[in-house]
């Protein structure tokens, strides 16, 4: 004789792993076949039935014998396609725009990775007291600190500065013209 799926919900909410395991293995293939209906996709589906599966233990609690097994799982599978529904709305409203941010934030970073490939090209051009002066103050020391640095004023420093500015302008120039 065999027992009905009802008794064996009874006992599942009971903490009897046999009959969970048994009613599992009675209506798997079912659930699966339904979260597939309600999903459209494989791998939504095994989500899903998996999701319910693990959750199943603690909703049996629920289950009142008022209405098959069957009917019972129907209605805690449509309520978590709907619960995860839910959750991806709510996951792509929150991320909205993200993707455009992230292009933006990836030609920005291109963008600079260009100017500094540039920029490190072109001071290989400068002479080497102009090119060390940059340097310095490119790697955030003030004028004096580069000055007290290289043994040379803070003037000498702004001059450089300035000079080195004057050329690097020069070459973009001749680099756009040509």
């Amino acid at each position: 004789m065999t027992t009905s799926d009802e008794d064996l919900a009874f006992a599942a909410a009971n903490g009897d792993r046999q009959a969970f395991s048994s009613l599992l293995d009675r209506h798997y293939d079912r659930l699966f076949a339904f979260c597939f209906r309600l999903t459209g996709a494989r791998a939504e589906a095994e989500d899903l039935t998996q999701d319910i599966c693990a959750a199943l233990p603690a909703k049996l609690g629920s289950y009142q014998r008022r209405a098959k097994v069957t009917t019972w799982l129907y209605k805690v599978a449509v309520n978590a396609a709907h619960d995860r529904r839910r959750r991806r709305a709510s996951y792509t409203k929150a991320t909205e725009g993200w993707g455009d941010w992230e292009m933006n934030r990836t030609a920005a970073i291109a963008d600079t990775n260009r100017a500094v490939d540039w920029l490190t090209m072109a001071m290989r051009t400068l002479p080497e007291d102009l090119r060390d002066t940059l340097a310095l103050v490119l790697d955030d020391m003030t004028h004096a600190q580069a000055g007290d640095i290289l043994g040379v004023s803070e003037g000498t420093v702004s001059w450089r500065i300035s000079e080195a500015k004057r050329m690097l302008r020069a070459i973009k120039e001749m680099e756009d013209a040509g």
